[in-house]
């Protein structure tokens, strides 16, 4: 009876190792999985970045372009002698 109970014992070891090797297993796919989703973050951060200064840059150079032409329509208006 003693090796009965000893079997059981056995196989609930077992058991419980079992399921802690699927937890452990569990738990790295989802640390990997959350690493994965940071670098992908780090990374699209970064070229959503560097996309917005080149956007920013291209920006600056057409609002000095349209003051240049501001400038350039105002003169103009002010001095029609220029358009015949």
């Amino acid at each position: 009876m003693a090796r009965a109970g000893g079997i059981t014992n056995a196989v609930n070891v077992g058991i419980a190792v079992q399921a802690d090797w699927e937890n452990r297993e569990f738990i790295s796919n989802i640390s990997l999985n959350v690493r994965r989703l940071f670098e992908f973050l780090l990374q699209f951060e970064a070229t959503t970045k560097s996309k917005l200064a080149c956007l920013n840059e291209k920006l600056d150079v057409l609002e000095r372009r349209l003051e240049v032409l501001e400038v350039q329509v105002s003169t103009a208006s002010a001095n029609p002698s220029v358009f015949t």
